[in-house]
């Protein structure tokens, strides 16, 4: 730090602790939560590390300095990370009568308890989803005591199931001929199945929503609460859901069908979580195919990625799409997909 004044000297210290956690967070997709619940954390504030080590960066650089390295290097590290938070390029629906979209969308109880001002969320949601007419529709939070109705679909679990919690839903246009639930224990959360079928092949589509957080997303009330707090908050829900994951992906071993994954993470791209569902053999169709942030939750501070849908190999990724629409605290997803 030779020849910096007092100020740089500082700022240069932030910019170090700022890359030495970018660094560190490489490896979180390997660490299990149960292990190092603490360390796992540090994935959610991922995103918020990538833009200060890109401020960083353009800061050293417009002064001609040599510390831009620092950051640079990092980044580079970490190139994967960046196109799972920012797509630099974009694919557009390719028309085809062999493509078919699915959806997948947190609806937040259809507002049940007014979060939003308007009165008239549900009949919004419902307009919305008839105008995109995805193929297939994974919902979660969802209140089967309060159902939907779509015409020309096939569904299951979009009405009260005896035995099956209420919450996640899969609407399809194409015939259901098996279904069932997973049944996360000591929690209202679960996952779901379809095995569907399109034309000569047989399909499994899950949707799932893994244990949140609960941490409030309005920035006066997150005052309130205690670092510690929070933070153990946060262990606590990584671990339960190491454990629904477990679950998961036991039952999902047991098909050999084509296989889509979509739902509500409540985990980003940088976490153990999402490594162990995406595996090796899953595309992730906003990497493949999205463009811009992906945000898919209204965080105030920096955009997060939770809600996925993620196919295996036997499918080609032809686009996919966040809407901007305000209809609950989470942004709909949609991805166009073929079979060869």
């Amino acid at each position: 730090m030779k020849g910096l004044k007092l100020g740089s000297k500082i700022i240069f210290v932030i910019n170090s602790l700022a890359a030495f956690l970018l660094l560190i967070s490489y490896v979180l997709p390997y660490v299990p939560p149960k292990s190092f619940a603490s360390l796992s954390v540090l994935s959610l504030g991922v995103p918020l590390l990538i833009l200060l080590n890109a401020i960083f960066f353009v800061y050293w650089l417009l002064r001609v300095k040599k510390q831009m390295l620092l950051s640079l290097v990092v980044l580079l590290l970490g190139w994967s990370y960046i196109n799972s938070m920012y797509k630099f390029s974009s694919s557009s629906d390719v028309k085809d009568d062999a493509n078919f979209s699915v959806m997948s969308f947190n609806v937040r109880l259809f507002n049940r308890f007014d979060w939003l001002p308007r009165k008239t969320i549900k009949e919004d949601i419902l307009k919305f989803i008839k105008s995109e007419e995805p193929d297939i529709l994974c919902l979660q939070e969802y209140r089967s005591g309060d159902p939907i109705s779509l015409d020309g679909y096939y569904d299951f679990n979009a009405r009260y199931t005896e035995g099956i919690k209420s919450g996640q839903t899969i609407f399809s246009k194409f015939p259901i001929i098996n279904s069932g639930s997973l049944e996360f224990p000591n929690t209202y959360n679960n996952a779901i199945f379809v095995d569907i079928v399109k034309q000569t092949d047989t399909l499994r589509v899950y949707t799932f929503h893994l244990q949140s957080s609960g941490i409030e997303t309005d920035v006066e009330k997150l005052k309130k609460e205690t670092s510690g707090h929070l933070f153990k908050q946060v262990r606590s829900t990584f671990r339960a859901q190491q454990d629904q994951v477990e679950l998961f992906l036991d039952h999902k071993s047991k098909s050999n069908y084509k296989t889509i994954i979509t739902g509500d993470f409540n985990n980003t791209p940088y976490s153990y979580i999402y490594r162990m569902i995406k595996g090796d053999e899953f595309n992730d169709t906003f990497e493949a195919a999205g463009n811009g942030f992906g945000r898919t939750y209204d965080f105030k501070f920096f955009p997060l990625r939770i809600d996925f849908i993620l196919a295996d190999e036997s499918f080609t990724v032809n686009g996919f799409k966040t809407f901007d629409v305000k209809l609950s605290d989470h942004y709909p997803i949609k991805t166009t997909l073929s079979l060869p």
